[in-house]
């Protein structure tokens, strides 16, 4: 069984840093989530489908929807022409002159690739929407792929960053496009009433999806409800609305009547956003005792056939985490990003983070190489120091705080020692005919950017409430929030607690989770909410307990008086009160990590065995040790699928070859590590920008996992090509392992 633990993390006195078993669970392991599929849809709730193109790009020659028309049942049929979207949805403009969205709730008169919605059926029964279906006519006629547009370009650094050095090396990482396989598929029950419309959708960002459908439909955002409950999975796929979702509210819209549609998998695989995709080349040099002298980087992005809010982010954030946690005198990153036909390419765990550690340690490890130097040599060499922090990068980012040496060792130490000790028993097994490596990677990660909201009330019935802007898709982040609040407002239990989320008409504003930011800045909101309600509160107790503000001071529970500690009042009783806030971050903070891996190969069959793995992380205060080792195996996960397995394959026709799990190589629990051993520092860097002192951790693990993996992969294989194809598939392992080891 796997082993490790971060319990021991941060326990201190109060509700913050102890492991308490996660509220959301019960509800969820005995079937009693509410995701949006689960919402009752109302009496007379019309039933979606799509009709979708099998090539692509293609022009529509003809699309004859009369037979589907005259169906018993069917309450309409809608193209492209009928639901013309009023407006754009936002596009985060991270770089100058990005253009708008291409948002179109149906394609037409050409369609930007196959599995695109060229139809929307809507009709009484699942049946009679599927026959209605097979009843349209359509003709497509295949269109060449002409040059992309480009839809953005930017340089970070400095131009010509390069000099003569005594050893530079090179690397080019291709990244395949990946699905990004929430549990749950998106859902949405669009519900007209009283002037408004209702949608429950399987979102990561309600405020943002209600902005986004406001814009589409011409409408105003208050006349928007987007409803809240659980979400089964997001990995950034849900943090955008999608054509279909907005089809289906301006169709409920249009009709004066409730419409409904769940996706099926299938229909994830054609048209959902998909990640990664990234395209990254470097060229590092260094001097004769390994210290870095200049890094160049080149990285290219697809976008698919529109941009999804943050379609710009996984380039810039590749760019600008180099030259990650090394000291690089001279950088330049240039980026440019190109519509592509395909589905929209976005943001997915990590979003850029991974492609730049990546390509460091593969880079590191090949000056090492070369220089004759151990892997922790030439990264011990070129570690920032923590008196080096702050530090201004040279791609204009401030690493605000860690220790990145002792996480280094840390990882080492948990690894079984020293380098040169695993070296050793390394080679004693290849000299018994094993094929094993050792892996390793250094990491940061920028979180924490931007702003979020809180809300917290003291009920009328004595409840205490807190709304928060941020939300959850598996994290946890009700039980964080009730440890902060606990904590803050001196409870006995964070179980008085109540949490709500995803829902606009009972939360303010607020951005969702996003960057692994919401326990950083989302607690911080919370933290300054709590604060003014105390100041209303201390007055009320004041009144009550017939004595000067002054002479009321906190108490356990809730206020006592200065001058009689007996003389107390709870907070319950000082209802109803609420105080409403947002924290505005003023900086990113940065996490930081190393990971170091052993792997065995099959020479035989190409498979890959992660014998071990110890990873040691620093994400600020940890709130809770459980959560926080959560994210990280769910991370590590998501890391080893992206190495070994997963990626979405078209033939030359734009058909889709991987469409089904059968097809993609989602990794399984025999491919997860045999052992792993998680550590946090003893007195980790707290976060500058949030008062709670979190940084990110959500996404670690697809940051150094992936890194440490094909490095230990190349030393098994004694090297890797300079130009590699992610993901290593046990065929690619297999050629490798032939050339190489049996050279």
């Amino acid at each position: 069984m796997p082993e490790g633990s971060t319990r021991a993390a941060c326990e201190g006195e109060g509700f913050v840093g102890r492991p308490l078993r996660r509220r959301e669970d019960i509800a969820l392991v005995t079937g009693r989530g509410r995701f949006a599929a689960d919402v009752p849809p109302p009496p007379g709730t019309l039933v979606a489908r799509f009709l979708r193109a099998l090539v692509g790009p293609a022009r529509i020659r003809r699309l004859d929807v009369t037979a589907a028309l005259a169906m018993p049942g069917v309450a309409a049929v809608f193209t492209a022409a009928d639901l013309v979207a009023a407006a754009q949805p936002a596009v985060n403009a991270l770089f100058a002159d990005l253009p708008p969205a291409r948002f179109a709730p149906l394609a037409g008169p050409e369609v930007p690739f196959a599995g695109a919605a060229v139809a929307m059926i809507v009709a009484e029964t699942e049946a009679i929407a599927d026959d209605a279906a097979e009843a349209i006519l359509v003709d497509l006629e295949p269109l060449q792929a002409t040059a992309v547009d480009r839809a953005f370009a930017a340089v970070f650094g400095a131009e010509g960053a390069e000099d003569p050095a005594p050893v530079a090396v090179s690397a080019t990482i291709r990244h395949a496009r990946v699905a990004p396989m929430a549990l749950e598929s998106r859902v949405v029950l669009a519900v007209p009433e009283r002037g408004r419309l209702r949608v429950h959708l399987s979102s990561q960002t309600p405020h943002r999806a209600r902005a986004d459908l406001a814009a589409v439909l011409g409408l105003d955002p208050g006349a928007i409800h987007v409803a809240g409950g659980d979400v089964g999975g997001s990995f950034g796929v849900k943090a955008s609305i999608t054509p279909e979702e907005a089809a289906v509210a301006m169709a409920a819209w249009r009709l004066a009547r409730p419409v409904r549609w769940v996706a099926s998998r299938s229909e994830e695989f054609l048209s959902a956003p998909r990640g990664r995709g990234l395209s990254v080349f470097g060229r590092m040099g260094f001097d004769t005792d390994g210290r870095a002298c200049f890094l160049s980087a080149a990285i290219f992005a697809p976008l698919g056939a529109r941009l999804t809010h943050s379609a710009a982010v996984p380039a810039r954030n590749a760019a600008r985490c180099l030259p990650g946690p090394y000291a690089v005198p001279r950088v330049s990153a240039r980026v440019e990003g190109r519509f592509t036909p395909e589905p929209a390419i976005g943001i997915y765990r990590g979003a850029g983070r991974p492609e730049a550690a990546i390509l460091l340690e593969r880079l590191m490890d090949c000056a090492a190489r070369r220089l004759g130097l151990s892997p922790v040599a030439i990264r011990r060499c070129n570690l920032l120091p923590p008196n080096a922090l702050p530090h201004a990068t040279p791609t204009g980012e401030v690493l605000d705080s860690g220790d990145y040496p002792a996480l280094l060792d840390r990882a080492l130490s948990l690894a079984g020692g020293e380098w040169e000790t695993l070296a050793t028993e390394r080679d004693a097994r290849r000299a018994r005919g094993e094929c094993v490596g050792l892996g390793l990677a250094c990491y940061v990660e920028p979180c924490g950017r931007g702003w979020e909201s809180a809300r917290v009330a003291i009920t009328a019935e004595g409840r205490i409430r807190v709304a928060t802007g941020s939300t959850a898709q598996g994290q946890g982040r009700a039980t964080a929030v009730s440890q902060i609040v606990a904590d803050a407002m001196r409870l006995a239990d964070p179980a008085e607690v109540e949490v709500l989320l995803h829902d606009t008409d009972a939360t303010p504003e607020g951005i969702g989770a996003l960057a692994s930011r919401s326990t950083g800045l989302g607690g911080a909101a919370v933290l300054r909410a709590v604060a003014l309600l105390e100041e209303s509160a201390r007055k009320a107790a004041a009144r009550l307990l017939n004595a000067a503000p002054e002479d009321v001071l906190p108490a356990p529970g809730g206020f006592q008086r200065a001058s009689d500690a007996t003389d107390r009042i709870g907070w319950k009783k000082l209802g109803p009160l609420e105080a409403e806030a947002r924290h505005t971050a003023t900086a990113e903070s940065w996490s930081a990590g190393c990971v170091v891996a052993r792997v065995a190969i099959d020479r035989e069959t190409g498979l890959v065995s992660i014998e071990h793995l110890a990873w040691a992380e620093d994400a600020g205060t940890i709130v809770n040790p459980l959560l926080a080792e959560g994210q990280m195996w769910g991370g590590l996960a998501q890391g080893i699928g992206e190495v070994l397995g997963e990626r979405l394959v078209t033939d030359g026709e734009g058909t889709l070859l991987s469409g089904s799990l059968v097809d993609y190589a989602l990794p399984r629990a025999l491919e997860m590590p045999m052992t792993a051993c998680f550590a946090h520092p003893t007195r980790p860097s707290r976060a500058a920008n949030t008062p709670v002192g979190a940084k990110g951790i959500g996404e670690a693990g697809t940051i150094g996992v992936p890194a440490a993996l094909i490095n230990a992969i190349a030393d098994a294989l004694g090297d890797l090509p300079e130009e590699i194809s992610l993901p290593l598939t046990p065929e690619t392992i297999w050629r490798l392992a032939r050339e190489r080891l049996h050279a």
